[in-house]
């Protein structure tokens, strides 16, 4: 079989089990009682862990590059916009698409 059939089966396959842990995960979140998510901890973490999950996703990004810094200028400037906008207290999501759209708009245009 061709290697890169089966690198591709095996990518498909993990991604079926992510999918699925992520929807029992998922289900799990909703079965819990209301008296376990309305604890303080709880709700903490709750409010912290997609700004982790993000900051983990764009560690990633930055050195997947064969183990070499993978930051040009444009993701700085991403980065720049998002540090604005968090400064001026907006939202996470306004945060977010703020830095992307600041990125791609510069990667377009230059």
């Amino acid at each position: 079989m061709n290697t890169g059939m089966s690198a591709m089966t095996a990518l498909w396959i993990a991604l079926i089990i992510a999918c699925i842990g992520s929807y029992a995960l998922k289900l799990a979140g909703l079965s819990l009682p209301g008296t376990v998510l309305e604890h303080p901890v709880v709700q903490r973490v709750a409010h912290l862990l997609p700004v982790a999950m993000l900051s983990a996703l764009v560690a990633v990004g930055l050195f997947d590059h064969d183990g070499a810094w993978g930051l040009d200028w444009q993701v700085g400037a991403g980065f720049a916009v998002a540090i604005i906008l968090l400064i001026l207290k907006r939202g996470f999501l306004v945060v977010f698409f703020g830095a992307v759209a600041a990125t791609a708009l510069l990667r377009l245009i230059f």
